[in-house]
């Protein structure tokens, strides 16, 4: 299942969240941002980067945090792959605060939000096609995970609408459905967001929806990791690629 940059993601801007304090790992990566985590021998960034253009993204805005300076000098001279907007926060804003903030930068209908700390695997030219064609105004790209209980579960109906988010609790053990931290937002959503003001877009926002705004789009057979944790940014290497172009596809962000 593999994806060409001229059908997968058709140019969209994609806001990649990498404005996180990183505190589960600081003990591995001190002061360095998580988005420059290094892996394989490279930053997270130029392979998530590599992986986006692959994929056909016209754009990426990075909204950025705490290390911003640093990604900034990272980026500053390169031969990237593709636009990259780097916007810092004034303060820390909170994934839905930061999306807010960097909204009026954003051009097109719908627009990609992927989290700065995750790689994902999965056809996203049919997840921007099945986002159209369901008409809703949220679309999140939801991978199957043996143990939800670090994530949240995420739980759809037979016809795609997502009808709950279940927090994350340890006692919530087993397989299931969870959002893979990639969503296309088209403007109704956009406009709805930036008329609220709470910090997080998970809880202030997407679990605050109407019944029937968001679709949940289940990516069989994804390839899914977050680098959140020391546990998982170790196990990133053996998912990530080795060479100097990432993976165009099986496929965010």
């Amino acid at each position: 299942m593999t994806e060409s940059g001229d059908n997968g993601l058709g140019g969209i801007d994609v806001v990649v969240l990498a404005g996180g304090l990183g505190t589960r790992i600081r003990s591995v990566l001190g002061d360095i941002p998580k988005v420059l985590a290094p892996i394989n021998g490279r930053p997270f960034l130029d392979h998530l980067l590599d992986h986006l253009a692959a994929l056909g993204a016209g754009r990426v805005v990075l909204s950025l945090g705490v290390g911003a300076d640093q990604v900034r000098a990272h980026l500053d001279g390169r031969d990237l792959p593709l636009q990259v907007l780097a916007v810092a926060e004034p303060a820390p804003l909170g994934t839905g605060g930061a999306l807010r903030h960097v909204m009026p930068r954003l051009v097109g209908d719908p627009v990609m939000v992927m989290n700065g700390d995750t790689w994902l695997e999965a056809d996203f030219a049919q997840f921007l096609a099945e986002h159209r064609r369901s008409g809703r105004a949220v679309s999140l790209l939801c991978v199957a995970v043996a143990e939800v209980s670090r994530y949240g579960r995420v739980e759809i109906a037979a016809d795609g609408q997502v009808t709950r988010f279940a927090e994350k609790d340890p006692t919530l053990a087993g397989p299931g459905w969870i959002n893979g931290g990639a969503a296309l937002l088209s403007r109704p959503a956009l406009d709805r967001l930036a008329a609220e003001t709470g910090p997080s877009l998970e809880r202030d926002f997407l679990a605050q929806l109407p019944p029937g705004w968001i679709f949940g789009w289940r990516a069989e057979g994804a390839a899914f990791i977050d680098i959140g944790t020391p546990e998982s940014l170790a196990e990133a290497g053996n998912v990530l690629p080795h060479d100097a172009i990432a993976a165009k596809g099986k496929t965010p962000g």
